[in-house]
């Protein structure tokens, strides 16, 4: 598996909102050029990211992305899912999904459990977590 530049923004996008106090607006032009990402496609990014409540948009002069809720309760998981949808590492691990051989597939048992174990690493911190160690390397 292997996340999709799009979501690679996405997680830069929340890492550049976690710098803004909680509740004020930055612009996509201002992300758009920090982090060089096309504008256009960061607006599409950033409206994805609103419809998963990850974040808040105005639109106007005055307007602009916020974090929809606190750093704190966004994972990596969170922004992938949003993303991505849910996360399968193969077909037959995606929801919904009906196979004959289920009870019988060691191939599945092991993706699986290699599944289980990403998403629990991926849940494991936050952005903040994240952001905090960032910080804590530069110094």
């Amino acid at each position: 598996m292997q996340i999709t530049r799009q979501t690679e923004y996405a997680i830069k996008t929340l890492i550049e909102l976690a710098e803004v106090p909680y509740g004020q607006l930055i612009s996509n032009k201002v992300i758009s050029q920090r982090h060089e990402i096309p504008e256009e496609f960061l607006h599409k990014t950033v409206q994805i990211l609103s419809r998963a409540g990850l974040v808040v948009t105005q639109r106007g002069v005055q307007g602009g992305v916020r974090l929809g809720r606190p750093l704190e309760d966004i994972t990596i998981a969170d922004v992938i899912e949003a993303m991505e949808g849910p996360l399968a590492l193969n077909v037959c691990l995606s929801p919904g999904y009906q196979c004959s051989n289920l009870k019988t597939c060691q191939v599945r048992k092991i993706l699986s459990s290699a599944q289980t174990a990403m998403l629990q690493e991926l849940k494991k911190k936050s952005l903040a977590d994240i952001v905090a160690e960032g910080k804590g390397e530069e110094s």
